[in-house]
């Protein structure tokens, strides 16, 4: 007997049903990106291998999906380096390619490869699958879609501002119910200047980003587990207990982070940010500062923003932030950028949760025409052609069927009308149209029919 085919661990195949409702969340996606002056863009699914690895951090490049060489992808591999193992080492040899991990590095080799081409400040989104070896779990997956919005080329906070509110115009039409927390790296590195460990800086971000996964004691764990002395763990253990505004939370930090000129500004950044979202206003998303938020990618330099469903217990459903040097390790120097992402397949999940997409149709025809043999499917398939110019989603059932099979089809898949035209019919130069809700059975014209379904 043969084996049942399967498809791999962490992917998903889509049903039509499923389909539509994704299909909802990314047009409206779309919809505000371009509201917002974005532009789209595509880039491979894979890139060269160099392109990607050393851009995620230690735990990111782990989890990027390597493509082997094509043939022989041994043969660069010299006997001493097989017996060594060191997969550092053997793994650029055997692995010149590697699935996107996301989509803002490629966006920036995209940039720096064509930067004579495009006029800055550049504004692009683009809606595409990514791959991560992850562990598959509730909203984890190995295949995803992002949906991301990026500007390179301007400095501004005008920007970060922009983006907030990008968010909040996205979510708000969804009707999913978010907060939208934000941080600053350049105040969590005025915290890292409290370490006496300077060079544990991403071990330290890394291990705070977890705060709401593993709590307080999980992280403080970490941190001396990845060689954070306790001393350092002291000087900072005020943040894990930050309460109230935003405001009353930026200025108890301003007194721990007194003597740190990098930490300072970055409350300076963080300020003129939340104050100008406030004046500006938000639809429904809810704005909160927090201080744990790290975001553990090494290329972010400034804002980070992570967005959250209330009610659902679901990890974030978007993120981002600025990274002022991200071009930089391509080549083009002293391009700043800022992007943020949408999270498809949590927000769909998300959405299922709360019931916000029982009411998204699933393309279906709105006529079928019954097949009576070969004259009249000639006959009916004039009528489809005619009413598939003017708009009207028609179709032909290909098969010479019993009448009780080409009726339960139009029952399953809910189409509201049915044609039927036999030899008394076609005379007439007329077809019967039942409506299949009603039972309701009239002679009509194609034009008459027409002027019904377009309705």
């Amino acid at each position: 007997m043969a084996q049942k085919p399967g498809i791999p661990k962490g992917t998903r195949d889509f049903s039509a049903e499923q389909i539509a409702k994704r299909n909802y969340i990314i047009d409206t996606i779309k919809n505000q990106f371009e509201l917002f002056g974005f532009a789209p863009i595509e880039t491979p699914s894979f890139e060269n291998y160099q392109t990607l690895m050393g851009k995620y951090g230690e735990e990111g490049d782990r989890l990027i999906f390597k493509i082997l060489n094509s043939g022989d992808f041994l043969k660069k591999v010299d006997d001493q380096l097989l017996t060594g193992r060191e997969i550092g080492k053997i793994t650029p040899k055997i692995s010149e390619k590697a699935l996107r991990y996301d989509l803002t590095v490629p966006f920036a080799r995209y940039v720096v490869q064509h930067q004579n081409d495009l006029t800055f400040p550049f504004k692009r989104y683009q809606i595409q699958p990514v791959w991560r070896a992850d562990r598959p779990q509730k909203g984890r997956f190995r295949e995803f879609y992002q949906c991301d919005a990026d500007v390179v080329g301007s400095n501004s906070l005008w920007q970060d501002v922009e983006f907030a509110l990008l968010y909040d115009a996205v979510f708000s039409r969804l009707k999913v119910p978010v907060s939208i927390k934000i941080n600053n790296r350049k105040i969590l590195s005025g915290l890292a200047d409290l370490l006496t460990e300077k060079d544990k800086f991403t071990e330290f971000i890394v291990a705070l980003d977890k705060l709401d996964k593993i709590g307080k004691e999980g992280v403080v764990n970490e941190m001396i587990n990845k060689g954070i002395s306790q001393q350092s763990i002291n000087n900072i253990l005020p943040i894990f207990d930050f309460t109230g505004t935003n405001k009353e939370k930026i200025a108890l930090l301003r007194n721990l982070l007194k003597n740190s000129e990098e930490g300072q500004k970055g409350l300076d950044e963080l300020s003129f940010v939340i104050d100008n979202i406030n004046k500006l206003g938000t639809q429904t998303a809810e704005i909160e500062f927090d201080i744990t938020l790290a975001r553990g990618l090494n290329y972010y330099t400034g804002s980070i923003y992570e967005v959250s469903a209330k009610g659902v217990q679901m990890g974030s459903i978007g993120g981002g932030g600025r990274y002022d040097d991200l071009t930089g390790i391509f080549g083009l120097k002293n391009m700043s950028g800022i992007g943020i992402s949408f999270g498809l397949d949590r927000i769909y999940l998300v959405m299922e949760e709360l019931g916000l997409l029982q009411e998204v149709p699933v393309p279906k025809p709105d006529i079928l025409f019954i097949n009576f043999g070969e004259k009249e499917a000639l006959y009916s398939l004039q009528a489809v052609q005619t009413l598939r110019k003017n708009g009207v989603k028609a179709e032909l059932y290909p098969d010479n069927a019993k009448m009780k099979k080409q009726m339960t089809y139009a029952h399953k898949r809910n189409i509201p009308f049915v044609a039927m035209a036999g030899t008394n019919e076609m005379e007439q130069q007329v077809f019967t149209l039942k409506n299949m809700q009603s039972g309701e059975q009239k002679p009509v014209s194609t034009e008459e029919m027409f002027q019904l379904l377009s309705r």
